[in-house]
């Protein structure tokens, strides 16, 4: 067994332990996809990332490195919060990307630009296909969500690599209210993201100013709370048996995928914050702005909280 760098990093947050847990294996090289599987189900993280040098293909177009993500069951092609924690930990551990503005991260969805705004990243969403799920499954997935179809606003199959069943409901509370039945909803879908917001998609640029922060984690004096650009206007759980994450505390691929519907529907404004985990006693807050050119980021913060070594 080889000693080989490790560090676990919280991702979505700037306090540590109210994001989404993220481990990276510094240095994957000469690892077996079994040997990768078998740690990534040991840590029983959401997903466990393991950096390698980019493929000379990748390279000649400007890759800085390469990430193979895994859940406890099986290899994503891409994931948001792996993608801002590995970035994290690369340029922790002294990566020098080759652009000065931009770091390049291949991953077998294919290559992902990433940004620096100070010290929160962001990552451009990839490409999307949507469709309209079955009304069937949806009547399937509403029951075991407990919810009403009246309660559903809308629904979409979002491919960005892996594929997510989003649903859109009528409210933030109605997404807080949520007691699934893991049991019914497992076989429905690999992963189901539900949403909810308090603006009308008639005046999608007004800001709401909720009371969730204080709901889950006291007072807005409490050392906790987050300063008022975090601020959400949707709020999102995601629930995926399917792949072992029975609630995931902040799913970036989802929310990337989220806002590229949102935002093309006229639905979400080109620039809001998503809040995630609360009822798992997470504080997870996802930055989320379509820029001029219609490509539509999604930032977050990240710390590490954990560094050493693993043998593998």
């Amino acid at each position: 067994m080889t000693p080989r760098a490790y560090q676990q990093v919280d991702v979505f947050t700037r306090i540590p332990y109210l994001g989404n847990a993220l481990g990276v294996v510094m240095d994957g090289s000469g690892l077996s996809d079994d040997e990768m599987q078998a740690f990534a189900r040991w840590t029983n993280l959401s997903e466990t990332t393991f950096l390698l040098p980019p493929s000379p293909s990748a390279a000649a177009l400007g890759a800085d490195y390469r990430v193979r993500i895994f859940t406890p069951g099986s290899e994503l092609p891409f994931a948001g919060h792996p993608t801002l924690g590995s970035c994290h930990a690369w340029l922790q551990a002294g990566g020098a990307p080759k652009a000065a503005d931009t770091i390049v991260q291949e991953c077998a969805k294919g290559l992902v630009q990433l940004k620096r705004d100070g010290t929160r990243l962001a990552f451009a969403a990839p490409s999307l296909q949507r469709s309209t799920p079955d009304a069937a499954l949806i009547a399937r997935v509403a029951a075991g969500l407990g919810l009403r179809t009246e309660q559903i606003r809308a629904a979409q199959w979002l491919d960005n690599g892996p594929v997510w069943l989003g649903l859109l409901l009528d409210s933030m509370d109605t997404v807080l209210d949520l007691r699934p039945d893991h049991s019914a909803l497992k076989g429905l879908a690999r992963g189901i993201g539900v949403a909810g917001m308090d603006v009308a998609p008639a005046a999608p640029d007004l800001i709401v100013r909720s009371n969730r922060e204080a709901r889950a984690f006291g007072s807005s004096d409490n050392a906790n709370a987050t300063e008022p650009d975090d601020t959400p206007s949707i709020e999102v759980r995601f629930f995926a048996d399917d792949i072992g994450v029975t609630e995931d505390p902040v799913t970036g691929s989802f929310n990337a995928s989220l806002a590229q519907w949102l935002i093309a529907d006229g639905i979400a404004p080109a620039r809001y914050v998503a809040a995630q985990g609360t009822c798992i006693g997470r504080a997870g807050r996802v930055f989320i702005e379509q820029d001029a050119q219609g490509q539509v980021w999604v930032g977050g913060d990240s710390v590490t909280c954990i560094e050493g070594k693993v043998f593998l």
